[in-house]
């Protein structure tokens, strides 16, 4: 049996440790800072060369977030432009170039529903029939209809079949609006 006796040295094992876990904590700061500043320059240039054309694409899921927010913030959302999908709803006091693009949004475990949607402008809105589901591109303007309110001025539309999703739900809580993101 062979035993071995190691005298060690208690308070320069701790001030080695020690040492190496505030240089550890250095490096790992120094290399977070550096990651920081160079993704938000990245950033910076990234949002610099956007092109001016982005479209929003507004899915079933964020409609009504999205319709809430910009009906209560319209003014931060002027010249955006967004691209979504619905079906053509006229009610009796808009003009021949205005229809509403419309969702149904249940309110009820029944399946019970209310029409929601953007009010939009387009010169040949006569040639879209009620009900006509149509996939729009248009700029969010500010308008009047029984006050202020955003209108979407068309600049491109085309039929389309019925989605699978032809519902939408009303606005969640968890949703953030911004005005540079929809």
């Amino acid at each position: 049996m062979f035993i071995y006796n190691f005298k060690v040295n208690g308070s320069k094992i701790f001030k080695y440790f020690f040492t190496g876990i505030v240089l550890l904590i250095i490096v790992i700061l120094i290399f977070v800072s550096i990651r920081i500043f160079v993704g938000a320059k990245n950033n910076r240039n990234i949002s610099s060369c956007m092109p001016q054309n982005h479209i929003s694409i507004i899915s079933a899921k964020n409609y009504t977030n999205v319709l809430k927010t910009v009906h209560e913030n319209v003014d931060n959302y002027i010249d955006m432009k967004i691209q979504f999908t619905g079906y053509i709803y006229r009610v009796l006091d808009l003009t021949d170039t205005q229809f509403i693009l419309a969702r149904d949004m249940i309110i009820s475990s029944d399946h019970k529903y209310v029409i929601v949607g953007f009010l939009c402008e387009y010169e040949k809105a006569q040639n879209f029939s009620n009900e006509t589901w149509v996939e729009l591109t248009g700029k969010i303007t500010k308008g009047n209809y029984h006050g202020d309110m955003p209108i979407i001025k068309v600049t491109d539309i085309k039929t389309v079949d019925k989605p699978n999703e032809e519902y939408v739900y009303p606005p969640d809580d968890s949703y953030i609006p911004t005005s540079d993101i929809l």
